[in-house]
């Protein structure tokens, strides 16, 4: 047990030590975006009844936030580690596939949750926010942040260079995360982006977190719990696979 906890420390320490790039610039990025967006749709854009447009923004910014440095987190510590070289280090302890996954996967949990709740902190001046249901809250935004944690991790192993790593954040995850009704409701699409937006599984982990906050939602939270755990699944059994295999770092 003792592995997989210095692995997880050591992840930690990581990003921790460098607090001021991989914890309050992303803070500071989404309170750019409220500043901007706030300010030119609040009083044009109303999505629920009793909801202004500013505090339905906001539960969509930290889980956009949560879920971007979730995955950076995991990714960029093993693309940083293989193209460094200090990789062999870990390889050579022993090790089980579980405790990679367990530490990589957690470190990033808990990096996307601090991100996260340090968004609604400092944004929480900017509107009232309802906190219908905080055990929908917390459930998204684990599982989400477990989701891209592991994405990152399959990110990680398969990228060999800086360039494919930015590849895959910019032409995957940044598209995803835009596109699943973080600026706005599913509703005020045309059908056919309706549609797609339904096969997106960011959507269903937004949408989520909004009803435990408003109580109201796009879609049904169970619906959106069942999708984003079957993602989960998915992806984490992926993961598992690979670092069992030693995809890409033991060959």
């Amino acid at each position: 047990m003792s592995g997989w906890r210095a692995l997880f420390i050591k992840e930690v320490l990581r990003f921790w030590k460098v607090a001021f790039q991989t914890v309050a610039a992303p803070i500071v990025t989404a309170l750019l975006y409220l500043l901007i967006f706030g300010h030119v749709l609040e009083e044009h854009v109303q999505v629920y009844d009793g909801v202004s447009y500013t505090a339905f923004l906001l539960p969509g910014l930290a889980m956009m936030s949560l879920l971007q440095n979730a995955f950076a987190n995991s990714s960029s510590s093993l693309i940083q580690s293989k193209i460094m070289g200090n990789l062999v280090f870990v390889l050579v302890a022993p090790l089980s596939h579980w405790a990679w996954f367990v530490a990589y996967v957690g470190s990033s949990v808990l990096r996307g949750l601090v991100v996260g709740g340090g968004v609604l902190l400092v944004t929480a001046w900017a509107a009232p926010l309802r906190w219908a249901h905080p055990g929908w809250i917390v459930v998204f935004a684990v599982l989400g942040a477990a989701l891209l944690g592991s994405l990152g991790v399959i990110a990680g192993l398969w990228a060999e260079k800086f360039d494919q790593m930015a590849a895959f954040q910019n032409f995957i995850i940044m598209p995803m995360t835009f596109l699943s009704g973080v600026f706005y409701s599913i509703h005020s699409l045309p059908p056919l982006w309706q549609a797609v937006s339904h096969l997106n599984p960011f959507f269903y982990m937004i949408d989520g977190a909004r009803y435990g906050f408003f109580g109201v939602s796009d879609v049904s939270p169970w619906l959106s719990l069942a999708v984003v755990s079957m993602a989960l699944l998915a992806v984490a059994g992926l993961t598992i696979h690979l670092l069992r295999i030693g995809y890409k770092v033991r060959h």
